[in-house]
């Protein structure tokens, strides 16, 4: 039994280091080669001492013609669906992969460290057997 709970231990924590290593790693390749510019820019605007591109989405008639077929909430839906969408792509999918390996990572030793240890298993066997066999 002690080598069971031992080597289930090892094997999590092991898991656990693998895949913070890896996670971490992929997520700084990912940061470094990835970009955040849009297909879709038709031009750029200077306001505020910066500069901003400027996609057809972005446009006041959009948003009208958006808000004239479906209201309010098309609107949300739209900006709602555009964000999450954003997400997956460029340095917020390098942001998203390392936040996962870290939890991962700690989950993995989480459920590593809290095993039973061998005197517990030990322990409860005992305690169980005992209380099944008949007293003479």
């Amino acid at each position: 039994m002690k080598w069971k709970v031992t080597h289930v231990r090892v094997c999590l924590n092991l898991a656990s280091v693998l895949v913070l290593l890896l996670g971490l790693g992929t997520s700084v390749w990912i940061y470094q080669r990835a970009t955040n510019a849009s297909k879709s820019i038709l031009g750029y605007e200077e306001g505020g001492g910066s500069v901003y591109p400027v996609t057809p989405e972005d446009s006041k008639m959009f948003i009208r013609d958006l808000e004239l077929y479906g209201g309010k909430a098309n609107v949300f839906a739209y900006q709602l669906r555009r964000w999450f969408a954003g997400l997956w792509h460029g340095k917020s999918l390098a942001v998203i992969v390392g936040c996962s390996a870290i939890l991962i990572s700690f989950a993995l030793f989480y459920a590593a460290d809290h095993l039973p240890s061998r005197s517990e298993s030990d322990t409860s066997g005992k305690s169980s057997q005992e209380g099944t066999d008949p007293k003479p």
